[in-house]
């Protein structure tokens, strides 16, 4: 098993100063690089503080110049807000400038909030449709001469300018939760990215029969890699991550408040939650966050990765993404390098 870093930008107050959260986004990419990290990914987001991140190539660039190793993706990109030659040609161009460290991940995305904003009207299962026809538009456009008449998108004979760097374009990852999106990004010969969300390793397990449900339907195409992306917190001791949960439970509660897109949102923040309402959220909770993500001391984490291993995942996404401060990220990230990674040489 190998291990890549997923980190945005993440604001959650007017005091913060946007400066300095990209500098220390890069100092977690470089920790991650010089540590032996296989790749830093980062997504798409638009007009949330949240999540800061309105073009990840323009991050994946400025990375590549400030890493030697790491691979570089998009974790995700939201596939119907992009036409498919503007994606192609975007990718392209990034994955010349980075020298053929790119990974394209694309995703129907989650928000309803970006949603209405970007592509009004659009819904889930519109997203998904979008993402079904752009996929394939890329990879033709990359190879050359590609026409469409399209359900999205139409355009007469046009090839991606410039082309890739890597032979065939970058290795294009699919956000996938249900058998269908598995089965598409397998036919698509693309590999799958999954992210458990409250359901612990009973969803891992899952999401993992599914993705393995979908390849033994398709035989005569090479089994595709599967990454799991999943919360962690490396702890110095048992006080510590417990905090650590009450932390990541609190982003939990956040990220429900912006799926949900009930509350109001000025200047790229959403109206403070209370702690009532983090206390009383009917499934998130610290003891839940224990229970499902890997917040632990190194032995313990080794041991829950372990199984996530045995069970047939290439990649693991260390999501760093939690609200707690920098200093805090950082100590988990370098105790997970020097006392997780180690053991799985």
């Amino acid at each position: 098993m190998r291990f890549s870093l997923f980190a945005h930008m993440e604001r959650v107050s007017p005091e913060q100063d946007q400066k300095r959260l990209y500098q220390e986004f890069i100092a977690l990419a470089k920790i991650a690089d010089d540590g032996g990290m296989h790749a830093v990914w980062t997504g798409e987001h638009h007009g949330m503080d949240f999540t800061i991140s309105p073009n990840p190539f323009l991050n994946l660039v400025d990375l590549a110049r400030q890493t030697s190793n790491v691979r570089l993706g998009t974790g995700t990109i939201i596939a119907p807000f992009w036409h498919p030659i503007r994606l192609a040609g975007e990718a392209a161009m990034t994955d010349m400038i980075v020298d053929g460290r790119l990974e394209l991940g694309i995703a129907r995305g989650a928000y309803s909030y970006e949603y209405e904003r970007m592509v009004p009207g659009m819904d889930a299962w519109d997203a998904g449709q979008r993402m079904r026809e752009l996929v394939p538009a890329v990879r033709s456009l990359w190879k050359g001469d590609h026409a469409q008449e399209g359900t999205y998108h139409s355009f007469p004979n046009s090839s991606s300018s410039p082309k890739p760097v890597q032979t065939g374009g970058p290795p294009i990852w699919i956000a996938a939760r249900d058998p269908n999106s598995h089965e598409f990004a397998i036919a698509q010969g693309c590999h799958v990215q999954v992210t458990p969300l409250w359901q612990g390793d009973d969803e891992i397990i899952k999401l993992m029969d599914t993705f393995k449900a979908s390849c033994a339907k398709m035989p005569d195409i090479p089994r595709p890699q599967i990454m799991l992306l999943n919360h962690t917190y490396i702890a110095e001791d048992a006080a510590d991550a417990r905090q650590a949960a009450d932390e990541i439970n609190r982003f939990y509660c956040y990220f429900g408040a912006w799926f949900k897109n009930e509350r109001p949102v000025s200047q790229g923040l959403i109206q403070p939650l209370t702690e009532e309402d983090i206390a009383n959220h009917p499934f998130y909770s610290a003891d839940a966050m224990m229970r499902d993500k890997v917040i632990a001391t190194p032995a313990a984490a080794v041991d829950r990765i372990r199984t996530y291993e045995k069970l047939g995942y290439d990649e693991y996404a260390f999501w760093i993404d939690s609200g707690m401060s920098f200093e805090r990220k950082k100590a988990s990230l370098e105790r997970f390098i020097n006392h997780v990674m180690p053991a799985f040489d």
